[in-house]
Parts: C-alpha cells; structure tokens; sequence
C-alpha cells in the first residue's frame, strides 16, 4: 500500500472537518440533499474506521432564506438571526437524516463567541464535545446566530472551525468549500497556480487574496467577503480570506490544515495530495489566549506610557494601574480590551479585570497604595498577564 504523501491527515486520530455555506446550498438558496448525502458519505467512513470526526457547518441562515421567502442573505442581523431560527433546524434535520443512512448518530452543539472566551464556558463546551465523541456521536457545530450579534460573533465558520480544532485537541482540520485551494492569484486571470503546500508564512508572501489582502493577512471584519480569490459569495461571508486566516490560526498551534473543494472531501480526509495543505508547527497556547489574538473583539482601550509598554511587551508582565494614561469604551470587567502605546499603536490585547468606570480613579497609583486606600481588593492587577497576548 502506497503511503499517503499527508501522514499527518490520513491517520489523524480526531479531525475537525468544516463546510461552507455554498456547498450546502443550490444556487436558489435551497438546501442541496446530494450534497449533504456526499459529505456525510464521506465522513461516515473516516468515522468507521475508527477516527473522531466533528462537522463545522454553515448554511443556518442560508437554508432559512426561502422558507421565509427571502431571495438573499439579508444585511440586517434581526432578519439573519430569524433566518437562523428557521434554517438551523432544518440543517439538522437533513444531517440526522444523511448520517443515519450509515449508522450514525449527530449531536447538535451551537456556540457563541463567549462559549470560547470565557474559561468556565469553554471547558463546559469542550466536555461536552468531548463526551458526545466518546459516545460514538458525531457533533454538528455551528455559530449560534439565533443570539450572536456583530460584537461577539465569530463572523465566520472558518475561524469557528479552527477554535474548536484547538479546544478538542483535534490531530487535523479539513476546510472544504467551492474552490480547490489556495492560489498565488486570481485563477480566473493568467496563469496562476494552485499553491501545493504552506509550511510558514514566508510561503505567503506576496500573495492576495481580494479586496487588498495579503496571505495570512487577518481580515478586519468579516462580515460581506467575498468568496475565492475576491468572487462574490452569494450565501456565505467566508471567503479564501478568512480560510488562510483560519489555517494559520490552527497551523500555528500544530494542527495541520487542508483547504479544498468539498467535492474532494473523501481524497483530503486520506490525505492525498488535493488543496493547499498547512503544515501545523509551534505549540498550542490556551484557547482563551488563541481566542483574544484571532477572534475578540475589543470593548475598549487603555493608553500606557512607556514604562507599561516595556513592562508588558519586553518583560511579558502584568499591567499594573500605575502605567496606565487612558480608558475609552464601555466595557465590563471580564471584557477584551485593546492596548496602546504612547503613538497610538496597539501593542496587545487582553481581558481586564476592572469595568471602564473604575480606571480613571486608578491611573498612575500603585497597588500598593490603592490596596491601603480601597481595599484589598483593589491589590490586582488591571490586566493579569495570563489573560494577554502581544499584538506587535
């Protein structure tokens, strides 16, 4: 027997395997049975040879649009949440239904952004995943769109897909959708080729991936992207974007990646050498960490003056109150918050332990003295260095 040229893919133990809205769905929004028929064949046998296989899908709101009449993804979230209302039970139901056919029990699991932020939600998340896969269940993951908003929603399942590889310790993620791999241009102009493999991020230079982004470049906002190498999606908002972005978060916590056509499921799931493939390398840091540098969005800011910068940046410390300058937004504490130096530019992110209205009458005093004058209480940190992440 021939060794397959991606080891790593084909005798993964647990792979995570996500699909995207446009290969679920018929050019008039409709949900595709042959095409949840070919995937859950697919996976049914990678699951009967013994490996753990957990689905990330989209299509919620797609499949929703024509059940409530509507001809395209609406641009307001109350209509998108009740899209999802409709449409997610429908998904389900067609995945029970095709994972059946092969003796296969599905576990509906719906997440928020919280649900991989806050520790105490993720480990609830991660057992329980981890429990429905001990039960011989495979869990069907998907975005809670029916309450997420655009503060605390991931944006997109490819970077859904890549957490949730992290929080459940999986050996191999699969991204399938309706493009072949990554390219080092616009496959629809010249002559550009499909990029084979990406070990590091030296393999990405120079190249775009639409509406100005370079490879391995986080797109700000996922929200409207456009699909393969800048083609409008008309479902999805996941476009090769966010898929690089993806890969590279799981990549970089040394899960290998594939990124292929959903029609290539069975030959990426044997590792065969379809798509662009990531070669995973580095260690996996905690999730919440994972969660702050890819995916949070900041509810503030605090401005530090040189010192803190240091401090944080050089030394990996804690930030104290003493080096703070200024507070802006409206957050709680527990909430992500950006960092900035003394130029403006953002060093770091993390979740603060103080709400916004609190910090002004900190800045500049030491813990010691507001301890003495406060409380005990008040002998902590504003930013514990466990909960940051340098951004520079």
């Amino acid at each position: 027997m021939t060794e397959s040229p991606r080891p790593d893919i084909a005798t993964a133990a647990r792979v995570v395997v996500k699909v995207g809205s446009s290969s679920l769905t018929t050019a008039a929004g409709e949900i595709a049975d042959q095409a949840i028929a070919a995937l859950a064949a697919a996976l049914a046998a990678r699951h009967h040879a013994g490996t753990q296989v957990l689905l990330v899908s989209s299509g919620a709101i797609a499949s929703g649009l024509v059940p409530l009449g509507l001809t395209r993804r609406p641009n307001d979230l109350a209509t998108q949440q009740a899209a999802a209302s409709v449409g997610q039970g429908l998904l389900i139901a067609r995945y029970t239904a095709a994972f059946a056919t092969h003796g296969i029990r599905t576990g509906q699991v719906l997440l928020s952004a919280d649900d991989l932020m806050r520790r105490t939600h993720y480990r609830n998340a991660q057992r329980t995943l981890d429990r429905l896969l001990e039960l011989g269940v495979l869990p069907v993951v998907n975005e809670n769109d029916t309450v997420a908003t655009d503060e605390i929603r991931f944006g997109d399942n490819d970077r859904l897909a890549a957490l949730v590889a992290h929080v459940t310790r999986a050996k191999a993620l699969i991204l399938l959708s309706d493009v072949d791999g990554l390219y080092d241009g616009d496959p629809r102009r010249g002559q550009a080729q499909r990029i084979a493999e990406v070990r590091d991020q030296a393999d990405l230079d120079g190249i775009k991936l639409g509406r100005g982004l370079k490879a391995g470049q986080k797109s700000q906002g996922t929200q409207g992207s456009h699909g393969s190498q800048g083609s409008p999606s008309s479902q999805g908002i996941g476009g090769m974007a966010t898929k690089v972005e993806a890969a590279m978060i799981a990549s970089a916590a040394g899960i290998p990646v594939v990124v292929a056509e959903a029609t290539s499921a069975p030959s990426a799931l044997a590792g065969e050498a379809v798509g662009t493939y990531f070669a995973g390398h580095g260690r996996r840091p905690a999730t919440r960490l994972l969660w702050l540098k890819h995916a949070a969005v900041a509810r503030g800011s605090l401005h530090l003056d040189k010192g803190a910068v240091e401090a944080v940046v050089t030394r990996r410390a804690s930030l104290l109150p003493a080096g703070i300058t200024g507070v802006e937004g409206s957050f709680d504490a527990g909430d992500p918050v950006n960092l900035y130096d003394e130029n403006g530019a953002i060093i770091a992110r993390g979740l603060v332990n103080y709400d916004a209205s609190e910090i002004p009458g900190l800045m500049g005093r030491s813990t010691r003295w507001l301890a003495s004058k406060l409380g005990p209480e008040y002998e902590r940190e504003v930013v514990h260095r466990d909960d940051l992440v340098i951004l520079c």
